[in-house]
């Protein structure tokens, strides 16, 4: 039996705000019947204690399927999500109550947010970051440059950094516009955990821009490696920047962030 299979209480038993249990008792099986789950390396998921959760972002619908699989890891993921999200009715409520993170990005106050990861992995969570900070642009849907926000919360904290490819959500809700899932056929929710990414060496220099740049790349060709290995093609040499509109060599695209 897989581990989607499983019922919640058997698989996560961690303490949590009593909506984020409610609404994850109906999720995963919904999740189960109208998604299909190939789940892979869920073991080298911390169990307890801080981490900070990076991942690809191809899809408004990441954060379910993600949220999905690390729940039924025993991790009640708290994500950096754009602050925008809070002033929709209902998903705003939803984001709150379910103690995720607003980044109010493009303001003096998007530090904010790191303050607040900071505070919630000291309390032995597990937090989720994005690290490109939207849905790729890339044109072949490949990973593209990273923001250093990761790499220096990781740095500040000094908690592991689990990067996690993933493939299948943009089948749900394709583009970068929030819009209906499209259930059928049922697409297949790729995830694929990878090693920790090595980063003491940088922490002697953690409030140096040089070194969150450095475990920003680190991070983002963690990511890109395992996506490779779920799409089964080697992954472009270049990244897509947003602000240069197309690919640009990877060293630049660490130095830029």
């Amino acid at each position: 039996m897989s581990r989607a299979a499983l019922s919640l209480s058997t698989v996560n038993r961690a303490p949590v705000e009593p909506a984020f249990r409610r609404l994850a008792r109906v999720a995963g099986p919904l999740l189960r019947w109208v998604t299909r789950q190939d789940w892979r390396g869920g073991d080298k998921v911390p169990r307890s204690g801080g981490v900070i959760v990076v991942a690809n972002h191809i899809s408004n619908f990441d954060p379910v399927a993600l949220g999905h699989f690390l729940v039924w890891h025993g991790r009640w993921p708290r994500t950096l999500t754009k602050s925008e999200l809070w002033q929709i009715p209902i998903l705003g409520t939803l984001a709150r109550e379910l103690g995720q993170i607003p980044v109010e990005r493009r303001t003096t106050r998007a530090r904010e947010s790191l303050d607040a990861a900071a505070s919630a992995l000291e309390r032995g969570e597990c937090v989720v970051i994005y690290p490109e900070g939207t849905i790729t642009g890339d044109p072949d849907g490949w990973p593209m440059t990273g923001r250093p926000g990761a790499a220096r919360l990781a740095l500040r904290t000094g908690v592991p950094v689990i990067p996690i490819g993933q493939w299948g959500a943009q089948q749900v809700m394709p583009g970068r516009r929030v819009r209906l899932p499209k259930l059928f056929p049922r697409a297949t929710m790729q995830v694929l955990v990878g090693d920790p990414v090595e980063l003491d060496d940088l922490r002697e220099a953690s409030e140096s821009p040089t070194a969150a740049a450095e475990g920003s790349l680190r991070i983002m060709d963690a990511i890109t490696a395992l996506v490779g290995d779920l799409r089964g093609e080697t992954p472009p040499t270049e990244r897509y920047d947003l602000r240069a509109g197309r690919r640009i060599p990877r060293d630049w695209a660490g130095e830029a962030v």
